[in-house]
């Protein structure tokens, strides 16, 4: 797999979604000590769909999807939205914004595992990158252990939430939808706010009622403006131009700034292996987007 060359707006894109992802760890985790998990990722998921409807106004973008990729829309929904936000939000509610961050950005491997299954090669690159990659989360996972060793049932669901998003994530470069990665996002959005609205009421009761306090709107629209109406259409933006183990390891940033992010929210202090860690990821990157020198444009 020879380098990927991104553009400008890829760069840019990457950036914000870096800095906004990053922060939401330890946003969410606040938000969900503040309100229950799943009737704050449901609200932020319907004041998402409305900043979108917004967005693609005033950017002359149709949302009409056309009958024909009804089906296919629908397949790459379930493990795109429903289960990486099902499970990534529960698992948040038992673990620590870091911990939760770091499994949760172990999303490459099955990345990759999925891209197998379709006989998408890897390359040299690409496992030198992911192995780089994991070494850096069991360095920031190394502190963690004990405390990840008490919250069995949190692990679990961050795995099975990155094991669903490295899988769509591969899904979405087999099934291309050729809709525009606004229109995608949009289209995905009901069926997930109802799988997410059942969820909240067949778990967390029907009693709960709407948020009262600031502290409890602010995260929803951190969550409704940043993550989904930016982040979650920029992401799909990427993951259907570039290859799944590219587009995989080009974030890996993330879980650094989350662990970073949570020290310095929620009083974490972070180690020597946190920093080294950042290099190690750095060096990933590095691996998967600089281009080799031109006497070695043959090599794989």
């Amino acid at each position: 797999m020879p380098a990927a060359s991104l553009t400008l707006r890829q760069i840019q894109l990457l950036l914000g979604i870096t800095a906004i992802w990053g922060l939401n760890w330890p946003v969410m985790k606040y938000a969900v000590t503040q309100y229950p998990p799943l009737h704050f990722r449901t609200l932020c998921m319907v004041f998402g769909m409305v900043a979108m409807w917004v967005v693609a106004r005033q950017m002359n973008i149709s949302l009409r999807v056309p009958r024909a990729m009804w089906g296919r829309v629908a397949l790459l929904c379930v493990p795109n939205m429903i289960g990486w936000h099902l499970f990534c939000i529960l698992a948040v509610k038992e673990l620590s914004s870091g911990r939760a961050a770091i499994l949760g950005y172990t999303m490459p491997v099955w990345a990759v595992l999925s891209g197998l299954l379709f006989a998408h090669p890897v390359g040299r690159r690409g496992w030198v990158g992911l192995c780089l990659a994991m070494v850096a989360a069991m360095l920031l996972l190394s502190s963690e252990f004990a405390a990840i060793a008490g919250s069995p049932l949190g692990v679990v669901l961050m795995l099975i939430a990155a094991a669903c998003w490295g899988f769509g994530t591969t899904l979405i470069r087999r099934f291309p939808t050729g809709l525009h990665a606004l229109t995608f996002t949009h289209a995905m959005m009901p069926a997930t706010i109802v799988a997410m609205g059942t969820a909240a009421f067949w778990l967390e009761g029907t009693e709960v009622g709407p948020p009262q306090a600031w502290s409890e709107w602010w995260p929803i629209f951190y969550n409704a403006f940043g993550v989904f109406a930016f982040c979650q259409v920029a992401w799909f933006s990427l993951a259907k131009s570039l290859p799944p183990v590219v587009s995989s390891l080009s974030i890996m940033i993330i879980p650094v700034v989350g662990v970073m992010s949570g020290s310095l929210f929620l009083g974490e202090v972070p180690r020597w292996p946190d920093f080294l860690a950042l290099g190690l990821i750095l060096g990933a990157m590095a691996v998967i987007l600089v281009p080799r020198p031109a006497g070695r444009a043959g090599l794989k």
